[in-house]
């Protein structure tokens, strides 16, 4: 098997060999990071264009929350604390629908609802990074670059995507694969 090649494996449990890190292989060292190996370039987009979908969805939601607590119509609550909670509660709705949905099969069940939190609570980090990305990006493009904000906004968002989706896929919902043994040894771990 060649090294950094889309789809194969680039040494075992996700580490990289050193033709994969050469120069030149930027693109096949992201694609190994993010890409579990048994994972299929075509399987890859499809989990893609679903967590883009479920993306939408929670904005839905968070629009929602956000009217209902802080619309004078609503509750009239605090805009920021409003803001706080309907972005949680998109959080927690795109978990669900990543955990049942794009991601169903990566945890093998891991973990059972002690798993769940512990990737409910990976996925709520990733989240927080991806806004401070987006927030970042977002600025060095309006203020350094002087695109027009709607257009620095959709660029930044399409790239915190792509980077959150990575980042779950790696981090969240991987499925690390099992430890193979030598042949007749149960302790030392085939190399």
């Amino acid at each position: 098997m060649k090294p950094g090649r889309f789809g194969e494996s680039v040494g075992g449990c996700g580490g990289l060999t050193p033709e994969a890190a050469g120069a030149g292989k930027g693109f096949d060292l992201m694609k190994a990071a993010f890409m579990p190996p048994s994972e299929p370039r075509v399987a890859l987009w499809r989990r893609y264009v679903r967590f883009c979908l479920v993306g939408g969805s929670g904005m839905g939601v968070d629009m929602a929350v956000l009217w209902v607590l802080a619309d004078p119509a609503g509750l009239g609550w605090n805009l920021t604390l409003s803001k706080v909670l309907a972005a949680e509660a998109a959080i927690a709705n795109n978990f669900l629908w990543n955990e049942v949905w794009t991601f169903r099969g990566l945890a093998g069940g891991a973990g059972g609802w002690r798993g769940r939190l512990v990737r409910f609570a990976k996925f709520n980090l990733i989240c927080l990074a991806g806004i401070a990305w987006s927030v970042l990006l977002l600025n060095i493009q309006v203020y350094w670059l002087h695109v027009n904000v709607y257009v620095a906004n959709f660029l930044s968002i399409v790239a915190v995507s792509v980077w959150n989706f990575g980042m779950n896929l790696k981090f969240g919902w991987h499925s690390a694969p099992p430890v193979q043994f030598r042949k007749g040894s149960r302790e030392t771990p085939h190399d």
